[in-house]
């Protein structure tokens, strides 16, 4: 970037002006001091996809998406898993209580353990078939070495970082903060001072609101709303997410933890209910009724803050929600829809009407 809206070609002395650009450069994997990538026995995702072998344990570093996602192909294939999160908890990142269902789905029942609270400090590649991975851990408060194992390879799963470097930002005074680009509700990329930078815009990856295929996709639309004079605010909080594991995990809006930290700031209380595939008829005919869905509520007024979802078809449930909480729709409206029988969106329809003690399970 030579300019607001002038972009310099690499390699040749050539300007491109236009009257406004959009920055979607989006991410790559980050990748944590002292691993070492070969791309065979220590990879990241982006290796991952091709890789050419099986092996028979797996080391993940990082219990996220990524991770877990690939937990359940390597176990599927035949591989035993072993995750190193730096966290207290593995699966930080999600809604507590679905975590917890998801350990006792997902992780139990197959070869998978885990460790908690530890870096990896030193990865070092292997041999397929003849020389083991080697990753020397550390306790992640004390930094003292706890444990050295031995593996047949490693992912690492630590997320993923903007790529914005070499892209001459901080040139033309563009506010970024480790890495990503500040901007507003619009899309508008922001100067150090936090003003709109006229005809910069920033989406997806790059800009760290939500590091997701479809939010960035969301945010390009409303940045081409807004270039074009249509005001439009795009809505996190009513963005889903899924995670494509067996059973899926499901979720939109914050989590309960973060709920209640918003409603002790607003001055209001949430309240919780619950759906159970166990209760469900298709569920059980398909021999799938391991999971729950959570729906987080206002309980003044009834409108639904987030749900979370473990469970069969998990990510296809939750758009009925997603599109709940961006119409602002109240338990009080959804416990009266009418969900076809028998279908799994009955899970839904339980707890909506469980929010107000109707449920018939």
């Amino acid at each position: 970037m030579v300019g607001a809206t002038s972009v310099k070609l690499v390699g040749s002395d050539k300007v491109v002006e236009a009257d406004n650009v959009i920055l979607a450069t989006g991410s790559v994997p980050f990748v944590p001091r002292g691993v070492e990538l070969d791309g065979k026995t220590v990879f990241t995702s982006d290796e991952a996809l091709n890789l050419e072998w099986v092996p028979d344990w797996v080391a993940i570093i990082g219990s996220g998406y990524i991770g877990l996602e690939f937990s359940d192909v390597y176990t599927a294939l035949g591989s035993e898993v072993t995750f190193i999160e730096a966290l207290p908890r593995i699966m930080a990142g999600f809604d507590k209580q679905i975590a917890q269902q998801a350990e006792k789905i997902l992780i139990r029942p197959r070869p998978i353990d885990y460790y908690t609270g530890v870096f990896a400090a030193e990865v070092t590649p292997g041999i397929p078939g003849e020389k083991p991975v080697r990753i020397k851990m550390i306790d992640a408060e004390t930094k003292e070495h706890t444990e050295t194992i031995e593996v047949d390879a490693c992912m690492v799963c630590t997320g993923r970082a903007p790529f914005s470097e070499g892209l001459g930002l901080e040139d033309i005074n563009v506010h970024v903060e480790r890495g990503f680009v500040q901007v507003d509700e619009k899309m508008r990329a922001l100067d150090s001072d936090g003003n709109a930078i006229p005809g910069l815009w920033c989406i997806g990856d790059l800009n760290g609101k939500m590091m997701l295929a479809h939010a960035a996709s969301a945010q390009g639309i409303s940045a081409v709303e807004n270039m074009c004079g249509t005001e439009h605010i795009l809505n996190h909080d009513a963005i889903p997410a899924a995670c494509f594991t067996h059973p899926e995990i499901a979720m939109v809006g914050p989590t309960e933890e973060i709920a209640r930290q918003r409603a002790e700031a607003e001055g209001y209380e949430i309240g919780i209910s619950q759906g159970n595939f166990r209760a469900n008829s298709k569920a059980l005919a398909e021999l799938s009724g391991d999971g729950i869905a959570k729906v987080i509520f206002r309980k003044d007024t009834t409108e639904v803050i987030a749900v979370h979802i473990i469970g069969l078809h998990a990510a296809d449930l939750i758009q009925e929600c997603s599109n709940a909480i961006e119409a602002g729709s109240t338990l009080k409206d959804l416990s009266m829809m009418v969900h076809t029988h028998p279908t799994l969106c009955e899970v839904l329809d339980e707890a909506f009407k469980g929010g107000l003690g109707r449920s018939a399970h």
